[in-house]
């Protein structure tokens, strides 16, 4: 929690139904929380009894994760503020753990102020989109909010299980309901937002790694990396050289070996032939129950099977086979540590968004550089009730300086007016904790960069 580096605050953000919930579950199953086999059925943020019966969630819950990278992936981080190194017997070393603290928000156009709330205290979001119903207006209104609040946005297209299995689409047609999504994501963020702006480029785009396939439901995913990184070692080529030629018109000849930007009767777009086709063999032979081919592929992709799991055929041996090879959580929580912004890095640019102050004060200061040691700066985004009846944690996130057990706290209300009196209490903070999800673990104290809850204020700030 120390090496605010490493801290990576995002929410998810999907239309209703997109499948948000279920995504996040893969991520959770990830960092050990729900165990893998029933990510995607259990809803781990949905934690309230009207969410898992009606499947829809209505507050935005926060999780901690905790995910390392290897070595290899560190590399892809790029940005001095985005990673944390120390020096070990003279030799620089980037820090592998990361912390993620997860917002789970909701997608219902009446729940858009829970949705601001979420928004304001993460940094980066996932958004996801159902690649079979394309981008709603929904996702468009919460992305639009994300920008404006200076939230860096990265992409995950949702249910290719259904694409693949009903609506049984061929690659190309994939390839082109693929690029169509991001096309539309991307006009989207070039209309609100600004390439040039203080947040840098911010389109997505799936060569560069900040773009995600897969299923939430039977817990597998991928971005180019992946399938680069295996292909890399066959052919001798660097990964991001290989990346940027497996999306858009980029064609490779299987006669003369060569990669080009038209088509001919010998070549075939990057995307389709490495990425899909792969992916169409394990479908067909698994659904189609061709064990011969079954067998080839599991050892081809090096999958470990037990033997209860390789007795399986048809769907359940191509929902742990898909899982196995490209399980989502790995790849999301990459994706999520590679291309999103840690604190350090977007309260520089996001400080002016939010305080009201002066923007050369000694907290504006503080929070720009997300200082451990400045002034206490909190944003408490929302209330969230306790098991006690009629008590609330308030949760939110530490801009600047250190929220600890028994320290005395000014609290401004929601009307306080700077510079008057009226709706600001000093009033000391019995508790701070940590929220699981359904949890609550009690801690220390929250030095800048963290999401956390707070006992013992709900008073001045429950909502009139």
């Amino acid at each position: 929690m120390d090496h605010k580096k490493n801290i990576r605050n995002m929410s998810v953000i999907a239309h209703v139904d997109h499948g948000k919930s279920t995504l996040t579950d893969s991520l959770v199953s990830k960092a050990g929380i729900i165990a893998g086999a029933k990510a995607g059925e259990t809803r781990f943020t949905d934690t309230r009894k009207d969410e898992q019966e009606r499947c829809i969630t209505i507050k935005s819950t926060a999780i901690s994760l905790f995910f390392e990278l290897e070595a290899k992936d560190l590399a892809f981080i790029k940005g001095e503020s985005q990673v944390e190194v120390n020096t070990i017997n003279g030799e620089q070393k980037k820090l592998p753990g990361f912390l993620i603290n997860l917002i789970d928000s909701p997608g219902h156009v009446d729940f858009s102020s829970e949705v601001t709330a979420a928004l304001r205290v993460t940094d980066g979001a996932l958004v996801v989109v159902d690649c079979v119903s394309g981008v709603c207006v929904q996702t468009e209104t919460v992305l639009r909010q994300a920008i404006a609040e200076r939230i860096k946005p990265v992409l995950f297209m949702n249910k290719m299980d259904r694409a693949l299995l009903e609506l049984q689409l061929g690659a190309e047609e994939l390839y082109q309901t693929f690029q169509r999504i991001v096309e539309n994501i991307n006009v989207i963020i070039a209309t609100y937002g600004d390439d040039d702006g203080p947040m840098g480029p911010i389109m997505v785009d799936p060569a560069v790694g900040n773009v995600g396939f897969g299923s939430g439901l039977h817990g597998w995913a991928f971005t180019l990396k992946q399938f680069a990184e295996f292909y890399a070692e066959k052919f001798g080529v660097q990964v991001e050289k290989l990346m940027r030629n497996l999306w858009g018109d980029r064609f490779f000849n299987m006669k003369t070996k060569k990669w080009t930007s038209t088509q001919d009767a010998d070549s075939k777009r990057g995307f389709v032939q490495f990425v899909l086709d792969p992916i169409f063999k394990v479908f067909d032979a698994v659904m189609n129950v061709k064990k011969e081919e079954t067998a080839k592929l599991i050892e081809k992709l090096d999958i470990k099977l037990s033997n209860d799991e390789r007795n399986l055929e048809g769907k359940p041996l191509m929902k742990i086979m898909m899982r196995k090879w490209l399980p989502a959580g790995d790849t999301m929580l990459q994706m999520i540590c590679m291309h999103l912004p840690s604190p350090v890095t977007a309260q520089k640019y996001r400080m002016e968004m939010l305080y009201e102050g002066p923007h050369d004060d000694e907290a504006a200061i503080a929070i720009r550089n997300c200082d451990p040691n400045g002034p206490l700066m909190m944003y408490v985004s929302k209330m969230v009730p306790t098991s006690d009846k009629g008590r609330f944690y308030a949760f939110g996130r530490v801009f600047s300086g250190k929220v600890a057990t028994g320290m005395k706290a000014r609290i401004q209300g929601p009307n306080f007016v700077p510079g008057k009196k009226e709706d600001l209490y000093e009033k000391t903070i019995q508790r701070t904790i940590l929220m699981m999800g359904r949890y609550v673990e009690p801690i220390e104290d929250i030095p800048s960069g963290n999401i956390a809850g707070l006992v013992g204020v709900d008073q001045y700030l429950v909502k009139g």
